[in-house]
């Protein structure tokens, strides 16, 4: 079965990287759309039904796990092949948890372009033989919420070791690994308020059950 009908939507948050894909892709003739978080490409796909979505995990407003959670449990979008893109400190339980969701592929940045577009061709051309069962919704809200509270730990670390770092740099040298240390910042600021999020909707979905 053929699904290569509709425009693939590319789904990024960062600039360059977006654009590196959708440049990609255009080279070899698709047609694409863009968004920046998967509120923006829920948005776009009530009006263009894309034949595959590639997103990123970590975004702004809705990330890549909760975007295909989204649409595995609509049957008008259940349908539709994902890929998942993402460099931002992946362990081998987000690939899983990934794939679990109904992602069909996980590629790693840096992107190696020939074999990005082998695989966008491979799916397409050949469609997808079986999804796995959408999950149920306490299911994705827990293995989400581990899958954030790893990435805490995690860039909770990284700052530690920035902040160790600038104590001993010269002055000359400090300025990118501030930069780095603010950035880092605003990642661990993100995941938290989502994590606040997961803890308040497990909570409630708790007390409906009680």
């Amino acid at each position: 079965m053929s699904t290569s009908s509709g425009p693939i939507l590319v789904v990024e948050d960062v600039p360059n990287v977006q654009e590196l894909l959708e440049v990609t892709l255009r080279f070899k003739g698709y047609p694409v759309l863009t968004a920046s978080n998967g509120k923006e490409a829920l948005e776009m796909i009530q009006t263009h039904r894309p034949s595959l979505i590639i997103t990123d995990i970590l975004m702004p407003k809705m990330d890549g796990f909760a975007l295909v959670q989204k649409l595995r449990t609509d049957p008008l979008t259940h349908h539709i092949p994902v890929i998942f893109v993402s460099a931002t400190y992946i362990t081998a339980e987000d690939k899983k948890f990934a794939l679990s969701l109904g992602g069909v592929r996980f590629i790693e940045k840096p992107i190696d372009t020939e074999d990005f577009l082998l695989t966008v061709a491979e799916i397409l051309t050949q469609g997808i033989s079986t999804l796995p069962r959408p999950m149920g919704e306490e299911e994705f809200y827990r293995g989400y919420r581990d899958r954030l509270e790893a990435k805490l730990r995690h860039k909770n670390t990284q700052i530690a070791r920035t902040e160790r770092l600038l104590q001993t740099l010269p002055p000359d040298q400090k300025l990118a690994f501030e930069s780095m240390l603010e950035h880092s910042v605003n990642d661990r600021d993100e995941i938290q308020r989502e994590l606040d999020e997961l803890y308040h909707i497990l909570n409630g979905l708790h007390s409906n059950q009680s």
